[in-house]
């Protein structure tokens, strides 16, 4: 399967999916998050602090570009939303190589500076607040933890 989707009903689903989805993380993961303005990719990223026992508020990076977050595992934060224009090396691969997980909202502004292997998640609107989810696993261990995820 190339892909794995689940709906939503609410923030709080969004958010305790994140939540679980943490719990199979190890250091050096990246997740790619994709989804239009208010889709729910802070929420999810919030979510997902929560499940790594992060304590602090976690917010978008917008204008920041990366925070850092610390954990059961450090948590990277960036929004590249900002640095489509500029073609600078801002050293995105030490967070992708690091001890933590790096999740990058926007993901595909930075694709040529992206790892070959990564996680994709798709968040799309719905009607009400419902959201599609969708984990697009590039890579062996990507695979493997959707299969755990999703059994």
């Amino acid at each position: 399967m190339d892909h794995y989707e689940l709906i939503t009903r609410n923030s709080q689903e969004t958010s305790e999916f994140a939540e679980r989805l943490a719990s199979f993380l190890q250091p050096g993961d990246v997740l790619a998050l994709e989804g239009d303005l208010g889709a729910g990719k802070t929420t999810f990223t919030k979510g997902l602090a929560k499940g790594l026992g992060i304590k602090r508020t976690v917010n978008s990076p917008t204008f920041t570009i990366i925070k850092e977050y610390t954990g059961k595992l450090p948590l990277y934060h960036m929004d590249v939303y900002r640095v489509a224009d500029t073609l600078e090396d801002l050293g995105f691969d030490e967070y992708f190589e690091g001890n933590g997980v790096t999740v990058v909202e926007w993901a595909h502004i930075i694709k040529e500076q992206l790892p070959s292997n990564l996680l994709t998640i798709y968040i799309y609107h719905q009607k009400d607040n419902q959201r599609k989810i969708v984990l697009q696993p590039h890579g062996q261990r990507y695979q493997q933890l959707c299969k755990e995820i999703f059994q």
